[in-house]
């Protein structure tokens, strides 16, 4: 029946030890340098192997320029709209996919050229002597380095490694991907600069760069990523504004080749200023577009006029109307011009109602004052779709929001409904007007129907001519006043610093940063194991420990022992060693003293494990005791494993088992040693029955028989914490020394050996702390042990199969099993 006393296994270690952490964290120092020593090893490697970043930046400022030629007078509307999200809109677009693509296309930045360095290889653009002219219609290798050597100025040599017997290739043209079969091997060919190449996985001309130094013997490498992944790549340009609400962009980017960057960020620049001014001049080039194919009509019917008038005058004596006649025809003229500006105005208000009614693209729209009209309304309402309409095609591409775009249809159809009325309006209004004119027409054509018949033929042609010839006239004027404003045109993006190698602009790696990391992490890792370690490690690590486990008294401290035997204080009296043990000899007489023990002493020592040091302890403290001149003897009881003999150099023939078979007789197996006043006995052979044995009436009358001889009987005996053969002999004891080994016995021992001592299976305990360093490890050497292999080893009869492993680690631990 399980008593209460044994559910005590957690007592008192529930509180860190922070002063043996630190004692057990010091003692692995070299722990410490160890891992410092690689983790800056690390560092210093990956500084040096990894590819230095930079990054460049450049600035442009994002403001509306006006027209200088530009004024109220002007009859072409080419500025509008205003700057309250142009920088906005300028930040999306650069950084939109649409944008990205025409600068990668234009740079060609899909194409890699590449060397090896010391350690990797590098982008190396800008710095190679060639470049390739690619036919983006063939397929070229994607993804795999090209090697080319130049075996002379004028030949290089291709070298691609293939691994398998297939090759993924990429066609710029329309950016599709296909494959081909090679041979899985390496392929080599040369080439002459400037040779077409034609494989069917490779399809270039390569040529020699202004300029390009010595590079006959160099190796360089080429590669061809895919035109989506090079896109996104760029992509990722920052885009700050210097302030709040600022016009002025900062762009920059980082990679690991500054003048590959520098040329993106300056490019990608012009290219939006090339956009935007395209798109500040399509007002003007619609506008040009629309007077060019009407002036090629005027041209065609004013030279059709003039060759009517020339042949209709050839041969008739007619110079010139009379002038009555001409100021009529004169007078007719003038009403022609209006009429014709009145039906141009009705034909722009029709074409302007089918495009509202039926496009949704008006950025193409002519202007209004090409057809004369000065309507505020219609110019300002024209103008303002077209701003809108070409914003909405612009950030199609750039900006994912359909909120965005439905915001922009809806101000669209708002200015469509007010320029339908407008224009219902207007027309309503020049009907009127052109009911006048023809009015006033046909009154001076009655006027002119009085003149001579060849007159008034000679006034209708001379009508037409005129008439044609102002229109032709007025187009051409606002044509050269259309290409005087586009020309003056200026985009609102300006640069005010251009990207530029100005040396500098490194940005990584971080080699401070890794350093100190290297530091943190090479402190950190080992603490962590320590830290692991001091709450895995379960066993004693100093007094501290024993006095929060037990009340029992520790009556002494052993060090480590230095010498090769069990013998420490024999072969060494002076020694510190030799020393405590005198000091355990002296606590032990007062514990006798207190007891009031006379007589012969008797003195039990045990364990809770083999290899905690009983026999090393057992030997050196009746060796202590022979040298006070007391008569002491030792009696080996671990009937088991019987090992004290060793160290004496005697023979375990005979023993106290043959003593308490009754064999032989105590004279008989008592045995000198070499040490004065010591004698020993030792088990002898190895019983079937080693706790019958102890338990005997024999052990009893031995124990009688050697107090009557002796001052000090030792007794060695087995670990209790394995087998009860200890605990048979607590009545014939006076005192028993419980050996606790530091870094070994677990403090849950300890805890069972508080219960066995409130259960009264153990009486008048004391401690010893052996094997102690002041600076605890983890299962360092002891230099001796019992050879039990685990803790029960050779206690019961299974130990008897022993495997392959467990014969190697005896072996090994041959110098340490004489210890105990």
């Amino acid at each position: 029946m399980l008593d209460t006393k044994d559910f005590t296994f957690f007592e008192g270690q529930n509180n860190f030890d922070f002063k043996g952490f630190l004692l057990k964290t010091a003692g692995y120092w070299k722990w410490f340098l160890a891992s410092w020593i690689l983790a800056f090893t690390i560092a210093y490697q990956v500084n040096i192997r990894k590819e230095k970043i930079y990054g460049m930046s450049n600035m442009i400022s994002v403001k509306e320029e006006t027209n200088p030629l530009f004024s109220g007078s002007t009859n072409l509307v080419f500025n509008w709209g205003g700057t309250s999200d142009q920088v906005q809109t300028v930040s999306t677009t650069l950084r939109s996919r649409s944008h990205n693509e025409v600068v990668v296309e234009k740079l060609e930045f899909y194409i890699n050229y590449q060397k090896q360095s010391e350690y990797n290889i590098v982008d190396a653009y800008g710095e190679v002597p060639f470049y390739v002219k690619i036919d983006k219609k063939q397929g070229q290798l994607l993804g795999q380095l090209i090697g080319i050597k130049f075996i002379s100025e004028s030949v290089y040599e291709i070298s691609i490694p293939f691994e398998t017997e297939n090759a993924s290739l990429i066609h710029y043209a329309d950016n599709t991907f296909s494959k081909t079969s090679v041979q899985n091997e390496t392929f080599t060919k040369k080439y002459r600069v400037g040779e077409q190449v034609e494989l069917p996985f490779l399809n270039w001309k390569l040529e020699i760069i202004d300029k390009p130094g010595f590079y006959k013997g160099n190796s360089y490498f080429v590669s061809f990523n895919s035109f989506d992944g090079t896109v996104s790549q760029y992509q990722n340009l920052s885009v700050v504004p210097n302030a709040q609400g600022s016009s002025i962009l900062s762009l920059s980017m980082q990679g690991t080749n500054k003048a590959r960057l520098v040329k993106y960020l300056n490019t990608t620049v012009e290219v939006l200023r090339e956009n935007q001014l395209a798109a500040k001049n399509q007002f003007a080039q619609n506008t040009i577009k629309f007077i060019d194919s009407t002036m090629l009509k005027m041209e065609r019917e004013l030279n059709n006029n003039g060759d009517e008038l020339k042949n209709f005058t050839k041969d008739k004596k007619i110079f010139d109307i009379e002038s009555g006649g001409a100021k009529i025809a004169e007078r007719l003229t003038q009403f022609d011009i209006e009429r014709d500006l009145i039906t141009r105005k009705i034909a722009y208000y029709d074409l302007l109602k089918k495009y509202l009614t039926e496009s949704v693209d008006f950025s193409k729209l002519p202007a209004p004052s090409v057809a004369g009209i000065d309507d505020p309304n219609i110019v300002g309402n024209v103008s303002k779709l077209i701003q809108l309409s070409t914003e909405r095609s612009e950030k199609k591409y750039a900006v994912k929001n359909e909120r965005l775009f439905q915001e922009f249809d809806n101000q669209m159809e708002a200015i469509k409904k007010v320029l339908l009325e407008n224009i219902n309006t207007a027309k309503t209004v020049i009907r009127y007007d052109l009911n006048r004119i023809n009015e006033r027409i046909g009154e001076a054509e009655f006027s002119i129907k009085k003149l001579p018949e060849e007159q008034q033929e000679l006034v209708g042609i001379q009508r037409k001519y005129n008439l044609n010839s102002s229109i032709y006239n007025d187009l051409l004027a606002k044509r050269s006043q259309a290409d005087i404003v586009k020309a003056a045109n200026v985009s609102d993006i300006k640069f005010i610093d251009p990207a530029k190698d100005v040396g500098g602009g490194l940005v990584g790696p971080k080699t401070g940063v890794n350093y100190v990391l290297a530091m943190f992490l090479g402190f950190l890792i080992p603490l962590i194991v320590v830290f692991g370690i001091f709450f895995i490690n379960d066993s004693i690590q100093n007094t501290d420990d024993i006095s929060k486990i037990t009340t029992l008294p520790l009556i002494g401290v052993i060090g480590k022992k230095h010498n090769e035997t069990n013998l420490s204080v024999f072969e060494k009296p002076k020694s510190a060693l030799a020393e405590s043990f005198r000091a355990i000899r002296s606590s032990l007489q007062f514990l006798y003293k207190k007891q009031n023990v006379d007589g012969a002493k008797t003195l039990m020592i045990t364990s809770s494990v083999s290899g905690e040091g009983k026999t090393f302890c057992s030997i050196n403290i009746a060796t202590v005791f022979a040298m006070s001149e007391k008569r002491t003897i030792i009696i080996g009881l671990d009937l088991r494993k019987p090992k004290i003999f060793d160290d004496f150099k005697i023979s375990n023939e005979i023993g106290a088992v043959n003593y308490l078979i009754g064999q032989k007789s105590l004279e008989e197996i008592t045995q000198k040693t070499q040490i004065s006043f010591l004698d020993v006995i030792t088990s002898g052979p190895i019983p079937p029955n080693p706790s019958e044995l102890i338990m005997s009436d024999a052990m009893k009358e031995m124990l009688d028989e050697l107090k009557t001889k002796y001052d000090y009987i030792i007794l060695d005996t087995p670990p209790v914490g394995l087998v009860s053969d200890a605990l048979e002999l607590v009545n014939y004891v006076d005192l028993t020394l419980y050996i606790v080994r530091q870094n070994f016995t677990k403090k849950g021992m300890i805890t069972l050996l508080n219960n066995r001592v409130k259960r009264g299976e153990l009486k008048n305990v004391s401690v010893i702390l052996n094997g102690f360093e002041s600076k605890a490890k983890y299962g360092y050497g002891y230099g001796y042990g019992y050879g039990y292999g685990n803790y029960s080893s050779g206690y019961h009869e299974e130990d008897e199969k022993k495997s392959s492993i467990k014969a190697i680690k005896s072996i090994i631990k041959k110098k340490s099993d004489k210890r105990d």
